[in-house]
């Protein structure tokens, strides 16, 4: 029993010993990326570094340059905390002293540590300083950072993308954020309810365009294709309407379309939040009409209520969906900006609208300096029957 009670009261002491050691390393820094001694073997690596470039210097002035102190001091400022880029500094700056004294004046070819060297250094370290105290306080390191943007941005697309339909029936969604960025205040969720009966499509528009709304789009995104299928579809745009009260946001408000389209009769009901209208093109009569509910934007006041407009889509008709980068522009009405998509629309009809989505925006909004969306909906002229 004795030896028994000894042992344990080893590990104890064992587990805090190695509690203290792992406190320790995280203060210094070696934790710092997710405990894998990264900085602190960037750190060590910089450190030796330094005295290699200034002793480069001395023996070979011509080749190696005072200046080549940057190299490392750029590479901190990606790599390490701002408190462990003070150490770095202190190192550069006691190699230019000793570069100063070794070089001293500018004779044969060597190349001294002027004023102008010396500027070079503390402004690429004060470059390097605030690139640390950025990546600080996001709390990104620099090597994963690009990834968790790319990460964020594959997730967007992946939740805007349409379920696959039954035979009969043809979608398509092209989407293009503002100035070319990879970020979008536009998104889409989608998903097939009722046992794969009904198609249930949001389009929503956050306030602000590009990076300025990528993060509540993606944040939204996630939230609406959680609500999407778990609530009635009349209850999905009040519930959305109070997520976005929630948040508090400075620019908290949203419009959003949501269809809720049934495939095996064509039938469907639109429920708007402040957004434009959709576009019917009946086959028979070969018009586009204008179909929309009534309701506020999201995000503006509680208790908003949202009326549904009701239609159908028979065989050879086309639903669209967009928002208003493909219409609106600051000369010209929207009802001009619609009437112009219309019309571009109108050259697929007696084709197919495969590959419509894209050249529309190509046709309509190309360089507009907005977040550009557009969804169509086409029930084959020969609709067959549904697949699951």
């Amino acid at each position: 029993m004795a030896g028994r009670v000894g042992e344990e009261a080893f590990t104890a002491r064992m587990r805090k010993s190695v509690h203290r050691a792992r406190t320790v390393l995280r203060r210094s820094g070696v934790d710092y990326f997710r405990g894998d001694g990264s900085e602190g073997l960037a750190l060590a690596t910089l450190l030796l570094t330094v005295p290699a470039l200034a002793w480069a210097t001395i023996l070979t002035p011509v080749w190696c340059s005072p200046s080549t102190l940057v190299l490392p001091i750029v590479a901190g400022g990606l790599l390490l905390r701002p408190a462990s880029l003070l150490g770095l500094y202190a190192a550069a700056a006691a190699a230019l002293i000793v570069e100063s004294v070794k070089l001293g004046p500018y004779t044969d070819g060597a190349a001294p540590v002027t004023p102008g060297t010396v500027l070079t250094v503390a402004a690429c370290g004060l470059f390097g300083l605030l690139i640390a105290q950025f990546r600080s306080r996001v709390g990104v390191p620099w090597r994963r950072g690009g990834t968790m943007l790319f990460d964020l941005r594959e997730r967007i697309r992946v939740q805007s993308k349409l379920p696959r339909l039954p035979q009969g029936w043809h979608r398509e969604m092209a989407l293009r954020p503002a100035g070319g960025q990879s970020f979008s205040g536009d998104f889409v969720v989608a998903a097939r309810t009722s046992g794969g009966r009904v198609l249930e499509v949001v389009l929503t528009d956050v306030s602000g365009k590009g990076m300025d709304a990528g993060s509540r789009a993606l944040l939204l995104s996630g939230a609406f294709g959680g609500l999407l299928g778990s609530l009635p579809p009349h209850e999905f745009l009040p519930a959305a309407n109070g997520y976005l009260l929630r948040q508090d946001w400075d620019e908290g408000f949203a419009t959003s379309i949501h269809l809720v389209l049934d495939l095996d009769t064509g039938e469907y009901e639109l429920l708007s939040a402040g957004h434009l209208p959709a576009l019917q093109l009946h086959a028979g009569s070969g018009l586009w009409e204008e179909k929309s509910g009534e309701g506020p934007l999201l995000g503006v006041y509680d208790g908003a209520q949202f009326d549904a407009a009701k239609g159908s889509l028979g065989p050879g008709d086309v639903l669209m969906l967009f928002t208003d980068g493909l219409v609106e522009a600051p000369d010209r009405d929207i009802s001009e900006g619609i009437d112009r998509l219309t019309g571009e629309a109108d050259r697929y009809v007696a084709s197919t609208f495969e590959g419509a989505a894209w050249h529309l925006i190509e046709a309509v909004a190309k360089d507009v300096n907005d977040d550009r969306a557009l969804l169509l909906i086409c029930r084959d002229s020969d609709a067959g029957p549904m697949l699951l």
